[in-house]
């Protein structure tokens, strides 16, 4: 394991956020070289979010994608420094998902030549921003697969089910006056913060883990910059997770969701991204053969409906089934984000037992995974 872990950490190294091309370029660049040579790279790129498409021989549809992102969310550059204490990898992007993109690449780099059938590695440098210029545009570009694995940390469960997401923008104007006559001005801040709380007592922040719609305010603005003026204009960032059974976000529109967040709240909003939720077949044969693996490799093998949105939502939208399942390791996004490298050997190991035990045949029928759909929290 020790050459995925020094990898890892270069790879940890480099802060690979959107605003950083560069650095984008730089982290695809470390994993292409760590997968070798002896296979075709199909190159993508848009607005500058480098991906690649990784396979052995002239295949243009694959029975297998591994799928894995290379960028993280911004972080402070201590962040950037891994460390290792004991059993767990510390640093941003160890756990979502630098270290598990290379066990696949590991992986694949082993097994591509000698599998009966065609699979292919995507890594991709836009996930933490939405997937539009990496995996959905090469989707957008004719890349379809059979079966997808997102390499996502899950602690080798099963993520058949997760949520769907809109990034929505709040705007309210109002009427600039001195602050010391606050009765003669329209104060717009104040009017974002009101209609934010009526969204919040719609939709209210839980206790606890459940299975719900969640409303996470992420940023108030305004263009003021004086302590003794009334604000005219100002804006809320806001991130909407959503269930398949919330009628208000499901398969609605844009337009639609823009249009119901501005009746609770009074404001004008904007919908910037859009993400269905993630589906796949609980009962499939890929599905079977992977909770097979996992249990082989020492573990559940549960299937798990997740919170977070990956990129399996870019392939439902197209009629591919795509799972999460990836290593463990907690703190994803925060400042003590780790993997827990107990569980990479076992992962690599699920892996290989998964692809070796796909029929080289497409055709062949689906079989049931046993009883059960996914555990839904809360």
């Amino acid at each position: 394991m020790d050459h995925l872990i020094d990898r890892a950490c270069e790879l940890i190294a480099i802060p690979s956020t959107a605003d950083r091309p560069h650095e984008l370029h730089r982290a695809l660049e470390l994993a292409l070289a760590f997968v070798g040579p002896g296979f075709r790279v199909r190159r993508f790129e848009s607005n500058g979010k480098p991906s690649a498409l990784v396979h052995a021989g002239d295949a243009t549809a694959f029975r297998i994608i591994l799928n894995a992102h290379l960028d993280v969310v911004p972080a402070d550059g201590d962040q950037f420094v891994p460390r290792i204490e004991g059993d767990r990898l510390y640093g941003r992007g160890a756990h979502d998902m630098k270290l598990a993109a290379l066990v696949m690449a590991d992986v694949f780099r082993e097994l591509a030549h000698d599998l009966p059938y065609d699979i292919a590695l995507q890594l991709v440098a836009d996930e933490e921003v939405g997937g539009a210029d990496g995996t959905a545009h090469q989707i957008a570009a004719g890349v379809r697969g059979g079966f997808v694995v997102i390499g996502e940390q899950s602690r080798l469960q099963i993520v058949t089910e997760s949520r769907g997401l809109a990034h929505v923008r709040l705007t309210a104007t109002g009427r600039a006056a001195h602050a010391a006559y606050p009765w003669l001005g329209q104060n717009a801040l104040v009017r974002v913060a009101d209609g934010v709380s009526r969204l919040l007592a719609r939709y209210p922040v839980p206790e606890a883990e459940v299975w719900r719609t969640t409303v996470n305010v992420a940023r108030f603005d305004t263009s003021n910059r004086a302590v003794n003026q009334v604000p005219d204009e100002a804006g809320a960032w806001l991130d909407i997770r959503f269930p398949p059974e919330d009628a208000d976000f499901a398969g609605r529109t844009s337009e639609q969701i823009a249009e119901h967040l501005g009746g609770i709240t009074g404001l004008t909003a904007a919908v910037e991204a859009l993400g269905s939720p993630h589906h796949a077949d609980p009962g499939s044969l890929e599905v079977g053969l992977l909770r097979a693996a996992a249990r082989e490799a020492g573990f559940a093998g549960n299937l798990l409906a997740k919170h977070g949105a990956a990129d399996g939502r870019h392939y439902t939208a197209v009629g591919v089934d795509a799972v999460i399942f990836g290593p463990g390791g907690d703190g994803q996004h925060s400042a003590l984000e780790w993997a827990d490298l107990t569980t990479v050997t076992p992962y690599g190991n699920a892996l290989r037992s998964f692809l070796r035990s796909i029929p080289a045949d497409p055709r062949w029928p689906a079989a049931a995974s046993g009883p059960g759909g996914p555990v839904r929290p809360g």
